[in-house]
């Protein structure tokens, strides 16, 4: 007889890291961890998205004692540390690009996957240099592709992309928030059919 691994749940909303999951062909619920979200004095953004994670999954972890709960967050440095946060406003985004332009900004990928038995945890860094871009530029972007609920004013999928002279990252799917290749080696090993 073979043993059905636990149920999954996603402790997001967002419906970025729900399109990513979605693409490793499991079934899985949405329950959302209503958690506060704001970084706690000398955190670095690295830390923060990895606190976070972790957090999300725990909250959703105690709803759900029988399942395995994905948890997940992104946080946006700076090469000073100075973490990038949902900019929420047009103006605030075109701000946040502006700091962000001729610089070196790390999108730091919490995420971590609690279960009966199963704690891990991870952060899975990209690192990209943005250009040099002139106001008009920003503008432009802003207003076109509307990054507003992004960290970082940015969305690589879309046409943020343009505003890029040099990415890295161990996994390409981390930039969107949900690092599926560390993902799907974890659900392998926790009984998940992937793929």
């Amino acid at each position: 007889m073979t043993t059905l691994p636990a149920p999954l749940v996603l402790a997001s909303g967002s419906t970025y890291r729900a399109s990513m999951l979605a693409r490793l062909g499991l079934d899985f619920a949405i329950d959302p961890a209503d958690i506060d979200e704001r970084p706690v004095p000398g955190e670095s953004p690295r830390e923060l998205a990895l606190r976070l994670a972790l957090e999300k999954a725990r909250v959703v972890a105690e709803r759900h004692p029988e399942a395995c709960v994905i948890g997940a967050d992104q946080v946006a440095g700076l090469d000073d540390g100075r973490i990038l946060g949902k900019p929420g406003s047009v103006d605030r985004a075109i701000e946040q690009i502006r700091e962000m332009r001729g610089r070196r900004v790390t999108w730091h990928s919490g995420i971590a996957l609690l279960g009966p038995g199963l704690e891990r945890s991870d952060v899975v860094d990209t690192c990209i240099d943005i250009r040099r871009l002139g106001d008009e530029e920003i503008r432009r972007y802003v207003e076109i592709d509307r990054p507003l609920d992004c960290a970082g004013a940015m969305r690589s999928e879309s046409l943020g992309i343009a505003l890029v002279d040099r990415m890295a990252s161990d996994d390409p799917t981390a930039l969107i928030g949900m690092p599926l290749i560390r993902i799907a080696a974890w659900l392998r090993t926790a009984g998940f059919a992937v793929p």
